[in-house]
């Protein structure tokens, strides 16, 4: 199928009722150089997935699997791929920013594929974005990734029958981090709605600052440092950043400035939540402490910013996702929601599952509430206090 975009035309997959475009190219940068729109002549062959940044295997992969399986890796990974229904027209579109940390993952995963939420009536934006010393290391390069490719939607969504001006952008972990700091980036009304999913806001704190100029101080790679060098000297971080708590736990991540409440709230319908285990892989071995992190670095965070939210004239609801596998060993474990939105077979193996299949009716009622939400806002909520499974 062929797409003509403002950016250019596109070669599209056709299946199940669906249009799929992997590994659209939404802009071009150097190393250590700020983002630039791309376009293109002559018709772009999307029907392959895009690169993902250069990374490390990931701290979480025993749990959820290897996310980036069968891609290639290239530090110029801005590439986005779109999920819609066959002949869409007007819908409500949503922009997926995957986790990791922000030194692993990538939106071309099979683990986000959309085909199932898609479905719900909705067109699905994953986006990839500069990670870890490629993105983070000085300014809020991966954030500027992600506001190019917000803009993209803006300008091309309407090719796929979506709505430009009926936006979510969702994410979980660094990708709901991303979502949060995207909410004050930019004065430009991007996104209308917005679902933070497991974002680890308390390990996001005024040491950030501090903790990214010793890392300035610390690394010492430029434009042609080879990739592989790159990496080696980012496997060296951790030990800087221990000393910068809470933040030193992640140690790459947008620096925000001021944080103006009062202009983002009642633009951004918010809905933001947890797991009821969030904490657990990260104290595996301290059962006791699995409460106590979750609290910490995600429950009560998400919790503050919903009342911050209402209190600055916006509108915000709150979900606890509770549903965990019988034998599953950490319990319902940050990223366990995952497989309940996108299609369950990219997460076949995955260690947190235990074994098992994620409940169908949970998942299709998880995925149409996201898919409500982003049609209608809170008014398609039951509640301003969710909680799925348990």
């Amino acid at each position: 199928m062929l797409i003509n975009t403002a950016a250019g035309a596109l070669k599209a997959d056709v299946s199940d009722g669906l249009v799929r475009a992997r590994g659209v190219r939404y802009a071009t940068a150097a190393r250590f150089a700020e983002p630039s729109p791309h376009v293109w002549d002559g018709v772009h062959d999307a029907t392959q997935r895009g690169p993902a940044c250069p990374q490390p295997p990931s701290a979480l992969a025993a749990l959820v699997g290897n996310s980036v399986q069968g891609l290639s890796f290239d530090e110029h990974c801005q590439v986005l791929s779109v999920t819609a229904p066959v002949d869409a027209s007007g819908l409500p579109v949503m922009v997926w920013f995957h986790g990791g940390a922000y030194v692993t993952g990538s939106g071309e995963s099979t683990k986000y594929d959309a085909g199932l939420l898609a479905a719900e009536g909705v067109v699905v934006v994953s986006v990839s974005y500069r990670l870890g010393i490629f993105g983070y290391l000085q300014d809020n390069l991966g954030l500027l990734d992600q506001l190019v490719a917000l803009r993209w939607v803006r300008d091309n969504i309407t090719a796929f029958g979506g709505d430009p001006a009926n936006v979510t952008a969702f994410g979980q972990s660094a990708g709901a981090d991303s979502v949060y700091a995207l909410m004050f980036a930019s004065d430009e009304a991007l996104f209308h709605r917005a679902i933070l999913q497991s974002a680890p806001l308390g390990a996001r704190g005024p040491e950030r600052a501090e903790m990214t100029a010793a890392l300035r101080e610390f690394v010492s790679v430029d434009a042609s440092t080879p990739v592989d060098e790159v990496l080696a000297v980012q496997n060296g971080v951790p030990a800087v950043t221990a000393r910068f708590a809470p933040a030193g736990g992640m140690p790459f991540g947008p620096v925000l400035g001021e944080i103006d409440l009062a202009t983002a709230a009642p633009r951004v319908e918010l809905l933001v939540g947890h797991t009821a285990d969030d904490g657990s892989p990260y104290v595996a071995d301290q059962p006791d402490a699995w409460e106590v992190v979750t609290e910490l670095v995600f429950a009560g965070p998400a919790r503050q910013l919903a009342a911050d939210w209402t209190a600055a004239g916006g509108q915000a609801a709150t979900f606890n996702f509770k549903w965990a596998a019988p034998g599953a060993p950490l319990g319902a474990c940050h990223c366990m929601e995952l497989p309940f939105l996108f299609d369950p077979a990219g997460w076949t193996g995955a260690g947190m599952l235990a074994g098992q299949e994620p409940d169908p009716v949970l998942a299709k009622t998880m995925r149409s509430t996201w898919a409500d939400f982003a049609r209608n806002g809170m008014d398609a909520l039951p509640s301003r206090t969710l909680e799925f499974g348990g």
